[in-house]
């Protein structure tokens, strides 16, 4: 999935009509099932949106970071919150009504198009997951889940070609797996050298080998 973002001279028209926020690492942002009525830009952090079933089991659906958007539900009028965002770490963010924003983005075509690309690229994360899940073994599930992340370098979430800073736990809330069974998955692909396993570390050693898994 390609890593668009919305660039820091157009944050010029949240800040217009937004208001500023700050949370603390582990700091709940908004509850799934709350009301949804405000999108949310992300200045500085990252954030965990993920799912709780009833039994308070959870899964990550994505981590977002500097320059995405969160709260699309807010499109849709007198939505709930399918998810839970909380802070990964210290996050600045820029909070807006919809409806305080729409004259703007007659003014920005750019912004226009790539609050059009985010919704577009959620959309297509979200028939991804529902595709791993679905169709794709436990193992296939974490290759597929280190391609994909590491598809793209992202300095905000300090992702490289061929490094990927989560632990252990991260990747399992991440692809529905738990940790015993995704770290002996980790040390399948280890012994086979396909990876390197550091603290809270995944190095790709052989990315190819792990596409060729997958397919």
């Amino acid at each position: 999935m390609d890593k668009i973002k919305i660039p820091e001279e157009l944050y010029y028209y949240f800040e217009k009509v937004g208001k500023s926020l700050t949370y603390n690492k582990n700091d709940i942002i908004y509850m799934q099932d709350d009301n949804a009525t405000h999108l949310y830009l992300i200045k500085a952090g990252r954030v965990r949106v993920y799912s709780s079933s009833k039994d308070g089991s959870e899964i990550t659906i994505e981590i977002v970071e500097k320059g995405r958007i969160f709260g699309e539900s807010s499109f849709i009028q007198s939505s709930k919150q399918p998810t839970t965002v909380s802070a990964v770490n210290d996050v600045e963010l820029i909070s807006c009504s919809l409806e305080d924003l729409y004259p703007y983005l007659t003014q920005s075509k750019e912004l226009m198009i790539l609050l059009f690309q985010l919704l577009s690229n959620t959309c297509n994360h979200l028939s991804s997951l529902l595709n791993q899940a679905y169709f794709y073994n436990r193992y296939e599930k974490v290759a597929n889940f280190l391609l994909q992340q590491t598809a793209v370098p992202n300095k905000d979430k300090n992702i490289s070609e061929d490094c990927i800073p989560y632990s252990h736990e991260e990747i399992a809330s991440c692809i529905g797996l738990n940790r015993v069974t995704t770290t002996k998955i980790l040390n399948y692909f280890s012994k086979l050298g396909y990876i390197k396993l550091k603290y809270k570390k995944v190095i790709i050693l052989e990315r190819e080998a792990l596409i060729k898994y997958v397919e």
